[in-house]
């Protein structure tokens, strides 16, 4: 399977077509039945051919401002919308008749075929543009502007219905986000504007403009579902939005994960000296206690371990992968190091995965950011725990980490908590008193479930559970 790709510089890459012409000249093929031409596609100089009175252009012409992908004898087009199939009919002459039947999107209608010249695949004009809903004459390829040219609406008794006419069709993207729907329609010109409507459901929309696309919106009411469908026809298209308490709401599953996030809390296991001094696990003990604060308030929480048994590295790396927050704690340990304090770290680096390093570098696609969070959430949860740390009676300083494998592997929110550190007589005092370790586990708490309520509201779904105010406030 061969593809080609839009874009590239086609200006630059004429020479391909010309020396192909030497070719057919030299094969002796460029006889009264093949002639070469200049087209004007859509808005560049290119070659053409005029194969039997019909005027072709090759796949790699073509390939600059479509998609073509051969499929055995079937050459596949897509583009501005629409796709097309047509057969490849190695008779040039028979290929250039009308008698052939090709595929225009849903439709199978009589018209010229591509065919093989000298080995190279040639595609019909004609046949294109009828596909493509563009506008040709000989030597002249002009694609329609995409244009929002009206949008209509009607009343029904369980829901209502926004029609968008388009002078064709075009790409679109709808969201749900909140109460409100969004629908993008891609590369469209068109009007801003407010409609009012008749309808008890959809009373009002409003068009705006997003750098080169149009964004239709309007709220949702309770209880109801929406869908966007296509319609397309000779000479245009129509937006068709259904929405009320009659269409059913269909969610996707990811922002169904929204309203049950995944909170996973790994306290590394310490060893070495001044361990002992402790007299407890620390890590452990911190962890459980916020683990319980958040299951009582209706939150899901995993720990990665408890005193006898803990999980291998690869099944908390599939924990990292599928929390909404990944919170390790651990103490600081250096031989000879002064070092002490409680500190905050985010990571710093790029994710091993690729998708969440495209989304964190600017990729967008509808949702993605609820299953990809950027460097911002990673960043407010840390300043709510700090500040929560802070109510708390405990200084915590803010600090990054790039060498912490499962934080890595997170998604979404991932921070480390260091507690303390174990060869720091003042940090081992502190850590060896029951209310400290209780301000903390409560700073734990309160932060993400603060965080994750908030980020819940944002994408639209009722928070799972309220943020937990254990009994006696903060320590």
């Amino acid at each position: 399977m061969r593809r080609w790709r839009l874009g590239g510089n086609l200006g630059g890459r004429l020479s391909r077509p010309l020396l192909l012409s030497a070719a057919l000249l030299g094969a002796g093929l460029a006889g009264a039945q093949i002639a070469f031409t200049r087209l004007n596609l859509a808005g560049q100089q290119v070659q053409s051919i005029n194969l039997y009175g019909a005027e072709y252009a090759s796949e790699t012409v073509l390939g600059r401002v479509l998609d073509i992908t051969r499929e055995g004898p079937v050459v596949r087009v897509e583009g501005y919308g629409h796709t097309l199939l047509l057969p490849i009919d190695e008779d040039q002459e028979r290929a250039t008749t009308s008698f052939n039947t090709v595929q225009l999107g849903t439709e199978r209608v009589k018209a010229r075929a591509a065919t093989l010249v000298n080995g190279n695949l040639y595609l019909p004009l004609d046949t294109l543009a009828r596909g493509l809903g563009a506008r040709y004459e000989a030597g002249n390829f002009r694609v329609v502007p995409a244009t929002l040219q009206g949008v209509s609406s009607r009343a029904g008794q369980s829901s209502d219905r926004l029609v968008l006419d388009l002078t064709r069709d075009v790409a679109v993207s709808d969201e749900l986000r909140g109460t409100t729907v969004t629908v993008t329609l891609k590369g469209v010109q068109g009007d801003a504007r407010r409609y009012t409507t008749r309808g008890a459901f959809v009373p009002r929309a409003q068009v705006v403009r997003k750098g080169e696309d149009l964004q239709l919106s309007f709220t949702l009411p309770p209880g109801s579902g929406y869908r966007v469908y296509r319609v397309v026809r000779p000479g245009g298209a129509r937006l068709v939005v259904d929405a009320g308490p009659g269409v059913p709401y269909a969610s996707p599953a990811l922002l169904e994960r929204i309203s049950r996030p995944l909170i996973v809390l790994d306290p590394a296991r310490v060893t070495g000296p001044g361990v002992k001094d402790l007299g407890r696990d620390v890590t452990l003990d911190v962890a459980r206690r916020a683990a319980e604060l958040l299951s009582q308030a209706g939150w899901q929480v995993r720990v990665t371990r408890d005193e006898g048994t803990a999980l291998g590295l690869n099944q908390k790396l599939t924990l990292a992968r599928r929390s909404d927050v990944y919170l390790a704690l651990d103490l600081g340990r250096f031989p000879g190091t002064e070092r002490g304090g409680v500190t905050v770290y985010e990571p710093t680096g790029r994710s091993t995965a690729q998708i969440v390093n495209a989304v964190r570098g600017g990729a967008t696609a509808p949702y993605l950011d609820l299953a990809v969070g950027g460097a911002g959430g990673t960043r407010r949860l840390s300043e709510l725990l700090r500040g929560e740390l802070r109510g708390g009676g405990v200084t915590a300083k803010a600090d990054t980490v790039s060498r912490a494998y499962t934080l890595g592997e997170a998604a979404q929110a991932a921070l480390l908590l260091e507690l303390g550190w174990v060869g720091n007589a003042e940090d081992r005092a502190k850590l060896g008193v029951d209310d400290r370790l209780q301000a903390m586990a409560v700073a734990v708490a309160r932060s993400v479930a603060t965080y994750l309520t908030a980020r819940a509201t944002n994408a639209g779904r009722a928070a799972p559970a309220s943020t937990p105010a254990p009994a006696g406030g903060r320590q």
